[in-house]
């Protein structure tokens, strides 16, 4: 009796348990999971609050927490998990850097507009000087992808703010070269730079990512979260509508093919001790 009560309680196991998935379709892979993951290094001056975890590949260099803080996540250094999410985040800039533009923007200041979803090209540099409006009003589950060819940057006290989004809404900033983020900056978005990304003093990512696929991440006194639904940091800004960080879906419980295989596996063990007990 004692053995199949054992099956029974290892089949309840293996069928309830849950693996982790994806809600909903995500460019990011496993770089969904980091809120600052750089090449060569990581550095941070002064108070640095980060959410979501933190990583370096293929450099070693993580400087400055403390007194930087990470929570939400963990520090990974490089090789394995930070390995993985570099290439994730190779395949995603690829990706969205290879789709069709809907409008050229070169030359054009992102600056006083508000703009539906759609994928909007520079030939060369962007800048944002004071308040863009995302209004995912349109398109609730559609994507910003926004292709500049050099350089983003930002000036002192300019925000992205995004409206009427959904748990399936995206923003993604991605750069041929670099993105500067100037002081007291409130962005919005996952930057993805083919080199390097620099928050000046006070800049804050308050619903995204810095991602760095080939050289430094450079921090001074900023506040960056992967999930706004859970850390706003107390801006009291709107939450990213459980598009964790505007990547297109947060990560949920869900389950998958092999715990069924092995709670099948669990029913043929009860029916064989049950047969055995009768021989």
């Amino acid at each position: 009796m004692w053995k199949e009560l054992f099956c029974l309680v290892v089949f309840a196991a293996i069928f309830f348990a849950p693996s982790t998935g994806l809600a909903g379709p995500s460019y990011l892979g496993s770089a969904q999971d980091f809120a600052v993951l750089g090449a060569s290094t990581v550095t941070n001056t002064g108070a640095t609050t980060i959410y979501g975890s933190l990583g370096v590949d293929p450099g070693s260099a993580i400087t400055g927490f403390p007194p930087g803080i990470v929570t939400g996540g963990s520090i990974y250094g490089p090789g394995g998990v930070s390995n993985l999410a570099q290439s994730n985040a190779l395949t995603a800039y690829n990706t969205l850097f290879d789709l069709p533009s809907d409008y050229d923007y070169t030359g054009l200041e992102l600056g006083g507009r508000t703009l539906t979803p759609g994928v909007y090209s520079f030939g060369t540099t962007a800048g944002l000087n004071g308040a863009l409006t995302l209004d995912f009003a349109t398109n609730p589950g559609g994507d910003f992808v926004f292709q500049v060819g050099t350089e983003l940057t930002t000036g002192s006290g300019s925000s992205v703010n995004v409206i009427n989004g959904s748990p399936l809404s995206g923003v993604y900033w991605l750069m041929g070269t670099s993105a500067t983020l100037g002081t007291t900056t409130m962005f919005a978005g996952n930057i993805l730079a083919d080199q390097s990304i620099t928050l000046n003093n006070g800049a804050d990512i308050l619903c995204g990512r810095a991602i760095a696929l080939n050289a430094a991440v450079t921090l001074d006194n900023n506040r960056i979260s992967n999930n706004n639904d859970i850390e706003d940091f107390g801006s009291g800004r709107d939450n990213d509508f459980g598009s964790y960080g505007y990547s297109g879906g947060s990560p949920t419980v869900i389950p998958v093919p092999g715990a069924f295989l092995l709670a099948g596996m669990g029913t043929v063990l009860v029916g064989w001790f049950r047969r055995s007990r009768t021989v």
